[in-house]
């Protein structure tokens, strides 16, 4: 925190006066040519939304973030505050962050007036000018630009003509900050119509006061596409205002939605240490938000969030962790079994069209993880075929064998030695599993037996029931036969 002084000293100091457009060019500048990374922790974005960032901060434009839920707009909002100075001087006990070298408000520039080089000057950290508001239909015109302040008149005595009885909204109260206003759409067109000369002339309105307060902001929006038609639209008129509309999108690939859902997950220290999360089971929680943005039962204009995933890697690592409680174990492996607990995370997360409201939600979540786990078998594996023709073998033919004199129950809370030991009793399924996955780790091949299991049940070569403990694998036609 740095330590008020006057006005004389700051001019003394050599600060030089910038706007809010200039502080952010300087400092982006600074950190291109310096090779220092601008964005953090934007990953798939390096090539595509950041270049265009770049350049509409080298422009000074007002920025309008488009894109589907969870695509990491108002990270991207927020990750501008690391553009701006660590501290700015301000008028001391101005409510609008005024600059003693340009006060607008009538507050500043009578002190200036009094006490001139003499005025108190002091200093604003940038974690205090970020100003974010989430457009609500509830918002009004009040609260982003300003009103009468009643109370504020009578105690000091003053007529609603004296422009010191003003209270200012948020707006204001963001000048020489970045205000970031999320969900553009929701906010009512009659309330947009008020930000039109804020963007074009920067000044403000309030009640018919003739103020002119060139406010110096740095304005992002953020906006879904859906809601343009679902719940409101962004008027033209202010559209037109907005320098710079960048679209955002979905990691184009499962090594980078990996790095963000574990960038993001929420696991303790502790929990990293006892479970452990096979790097097949990583690729496989990825796929499964991959598959339901293409799936038919989902509304793909309502986009699946990153949260998806991210919310399932927490729920698998909490079944891990329950398996840890319940048999005293001091570690455990995520299964494919655990992957049924983030049923709650899939149904959460998305929304159906009208086939996929007629099946339910959960019975889509189970279609998302099946097809999830055959792209991922099928990456490893040789295709599962349809079709056999009597005497010829297949790399499964002996493991379908071996099911037609047995089966197998694996339990949430057997101990991973327990649970391991039923997978490797299998001899045929550990010859499958060797013969074509033999460079991965021993958690990955471990993984891999349930997922050639899980394969051969999705392709009805196997028979898979459940109950709220266990999965019993067995023979598909010794099933049958019973079923006749």
């Amino acid at each position: 925190m740095k330590n008020d002084t006057t006005f004389k000293e700051l001019k003394k100091s050599g600060y030089i006066d910038k706007t809010i457009c200039q502080e952010i060019q300087a400092n982006l500048i600074a950190k291109i040519k310096a090779k220092e990374p601008v964005f953090e922790g934007l990953w798939g974005y390096e090539d595509s939304v950041v270049p265009q960032l770049k350049k509409a901060i080298l422009a000074g434009h007002h920025i309008n973030l488009l894109g589907l839920r969870g695509q990491a707009k108002t990270r991207i909002a927020r990750s501008m505050v690391n553009l701006l100075d660590e501290y700015m001087p301000i008028v001391k006990g101005s409510e609008i962050n005024d600059s003693p070298f340009q006060p607008i408000s009538k507050y500043a520039k009578d002190l200036i007036a009094e006490l001139g080089d003499e005025t108190p000057i002091s200093w604003v950290h940038r974690s205090n000018r970020f100003f974010e508001k989430l457009a609500t239909p509830d918002v009004n015109v009040a609260d982003l630009i300003g009103d009468i302040d009643p109370i504020k008149a009578a105690t000091l005595k003053l007529p609603y003509s004296d422009e010191r009885v003003l209270h200012y909204g948020m707006i204001p109260r963001a000048n020489r900050s970045i205000f970031v206003l999320n969900e553009l759409p929701d906010l009512q067109a009659r309330i947009q119509v008020s930000l039109f000369n804020i963007l074009q002339e920067g000044d403000i309105q309030i009640r018919g006061f003739q103020l002119r307060m060139p406010l110096d902001i740095q304005f992002v929006f953020t906006a879904n596409p859906e809601d343009y038609t679902n719940r409101g639209s962004i008027v033209t008129p202010l559209k037109d205002r907005i320098g710079s509309q960048i679209f955002t999108h979905y990691p184009k690939t499962i090594a980078l939605a990996k790095q963000i859902t574990e960038q993001e997950a929420q696991i303790s220290v502790e929990d990293k240490q006892q479970i452990l999360i096979p790097d097949l089971a990583k690729n496989l929680l990825e796929e499964v938000a991959f598959a339901a943005r293409e799936s038919e039962y989902v509304d793909a204009k309502s986009g699946v969030s990153a949260r998806l995933t991210i919310s399932a890697m927490e729920n698998l690592v909490a079944a891990a962790k329950l398996r840890l409680i319940e048999t005293g174990a001091e570690k455990t492996s995520v299964r494919l079994l655990d992957f049924m607990s983030i049923i709650p995370s899939i149904t959460g997360k998305i929304e159906l069209v009208y086939e996929g409201e007629q099946e339910g939600a959960d019975y889509v979540a189970k279609i998302l993880i099946d097809k999830a786990v055959m792209l991922q078998f099928e990456s490893i594996f040789p295709r599962i075929s349809k079709l056999e023709k009597e005497g010829i073998k297949t790399p499964y033919t002996d493991l379908i064998k071996w099911f037609n004199k047995n089966h197998l129950e694996l339990n949430y809370a057997d101990t991973d030695e327990e649970f391991y030991n039923k997978l490797n009793n299998i001899a045929p399924l550990t010859t499958v599993v060797e013969e074509n996955a033999s460079e991965l780790s021993e958690e990955d091949k471990n993984f891999c037996k349930e997922l050639v299991l899980w394969a051969l049940t999705i392709s009805k070569k196997l028979d898979k029931s459940e109950n709220s403990t266990a999965y019993t694998f067995d023979s598909a036609d010794v099933r049958q036969l019973f079923r006749n």
